[in-house]
């Protein structure tokens, strides 16, 4: 089936837009997925749902036909980046809404094995990210292949041409700077130090 989604996202960046309609049953179940992983970390109350949050994706992704996109890895790469950026914007609208009072925290924990104590919500650990990107900008991808993509190290070795070996050490380096990012005795994902 990689073959045949590969096939249909290259067709789609040529213009078809009957491959995108072809495309999109053959890769709903993986973004919903995807969108599961994102939820079994969220908050038991929050506004949106998987299918809702993968609703969002699709309409984003219709717009973005000049991508030429390489193969079905690539383009759950991406969709997992749309999912973190619709997630985090949701997160922000919500602690910037005056009757929202103090939102709950999402859970990060689990993929970054943080102790239980620890439960940074979405904004702090995007903003964390965005500070290790700006010192190293592949472990960043790294960590958002893996925990908003759901990608497995030889994946994400695969999406980003390097060996599975330099992924796990590279996780392993940024897993140890985000959980210092993110002790509150390190001042938050404010407090910036090199990884």
């Amino acid at each position: 089936m990689g073959d045949e989604i590969t096939r249909l996202l290259d067709r789609w960046s040529d213009g078809d837009a009957a491959a995108f309609d072809r495309l999109m049953p053959l890769v709903f179940d993986e973004l919903r997925g995807l969108a599961r992983a994102q939820f079994a970390r969220e908050r038991r109350q929050h506004t949106l749902q998987p299918t809702a949050l993968v609703h969002e994706v699709y309409l984003r992704l219709v717009d973005r036909r000049s991508v030429s996109w390489q193969s079905r890895t690539q383009f759950l790469n991406f969709a997992a980046a749309t999912m973190r950026r619709i997630l985090v914007d949701h997160a922000r609208l919500r602690k910037a809404d005056k009757r929202g009072g103090d939102q709950p925290s999402v859970v990060f924990d689990e993929a970054l094995d943080l102790p239980a104590d620890l439960r940074p919500d979405l904004v702090a650990v995007d903003e964390a990210l965005l500070a290790l990107a700006a010192f190293d900008a592949r472990q960043a991808r790294i960590v958002e292949l893996r925990f908003f993509g759901g990608l497995t190290v030889e994946e994400i070795a695969l999406a980003l041409g390097v060996s599975a070996r330099t992924i796990q050490r590279e996780w392993k380096i940024a897993r140890l700077w985000l959980l210092r990012e993110l002790q509150p005795a390190a001042g938050g994902a404010a407090g910036v130090a090199k990884p």
